[in-house]
């Protein structure tokens, strides 16, 4: 199997989720660490523009957003995640994280350089202030989407049953992040939660498979020196009505809404599939899920 090369950096919390399915696959990887905040030289020629973290480089196919990065280690590790799972994970992501980081940011303190390059990540104001405004109302959601997770956990050790899956580790992250900002706060938030407590020891006893580092500009040559794998999943009823060789636009439709263009590969219920040509690198294949990411011809 080609090499699994993760650009992230440690306190990514999207990052932690696809660290963690490493290890439920006990899976060996590259690690490549990237700034927190542009800019981001050497991600950027892998992406054509999407900056967001954490992405997935396997040779010359680089996949953008944790969805489409846990579907592809699933994959290539020999089994599906669950399906209800991906229900889960789009709450983790938006509903539960939404909570999740003003109670952070409104506690801790926050560099000035971070604001701004978070501003035009969401193109919207970053205020601190309003943040610790909003405090307790957003602990009072936390809180009440936290004991979801509690109740859940009285059917069995794991939040899918028997075995651990993408639910455990999608929902995991909120409590990761959240603990290791800003701790007093996190345990007054799941006080009480005596299951969830035992479940998040489990969750951390998993761990991160085999890791080794690597540096971006080694990651830049794996890509430089890598053909883009065959991707022919295309579904020829797929709204967009779009074939294999249009030219096509992708952009998140949250945050981070850089367009990226190329030249359509493949679209499916799961993924779309760009080519690129970089002027350094050559031909890649950029991966995006669907949920999340609005997909339009050029």
């Amino acid at each position: 199997m080609t090499d699994l090369i993760l650009h992230h950096y440690d306190n990514s919390p999207f990052s932690e989720k696809v660290r963690l399915l490493f290890g439920l696959r006990g899976l060996a990887w590259r690690s490549v660490i990237q700034p927190t905040i542009m800019p981001k030289p050497e991600l950027i020629p892998l992406t054509g523009g999407y900056r967001r973290i954490p992405v997935l480089q396997a040779g010359a196919d680089v996949y953008c957003d944790t969805q489409v990065i846990l579907a592809e280690v699933a994959a290539r590790s020999g089994a599906p995640l669950e399906g209800a799972g991906w229900a889960v994970n789009l709450w983790a992501d938006r509903l539960f994280f939404g909570v999740t980081v003003p109670i952070i940011f409104g506690e801790i303190e926050v560099p000035k350089a971070f604001i701004e390059d978070r501003e035009k990540l969401s193109g919207r104001p970053f205020d601190a202030a309003a943040m610790k405004a909003a405090s307790a109302p957003m602990q009072g959601q936390w809180r009440a989407q936290a004991a979801w997770l509690e109740a859940a956990l009285a059917r069995g050790p794991w939040l899918a049953g028997e075995a651990a899956g993408l639910s455990d580790i999608a929902a995991y992250m909120n409590l990761w992040f959240l603990g290791g900002a800003v701790p007093k706060t996190f345990a007054g938030l799941i006080a009480g939660f005596l299951r969830l407590e035992d479940w998040r020891s489990r969750v951390r006893a998993i761990g991160h498979g085999q890791r080794a580092e690597m540096t971006p500009a080694e990651a830049l040559e794996v890509a430089r020196t890598s053909e883009p794998a065959p991707y022919g999943e295309h579904d020829p009823v797929d709204p967009l009505g779009l074939a294999p060789g249009a030219p096509v636009r992708v952009m998140a439709d949250d945050y981070g809404r850089e367009p990226i263009d190329g030249t359509l590969v493949a679209a499916n219920p799961h993924r779309v599939v760009l080519a690129r040509e970089d002027s350094q690198l050559g031909r890649l294949h950029v991966h995006f899920p669907r949920v999340g990411y609005v997909v339009t011809g050029r």
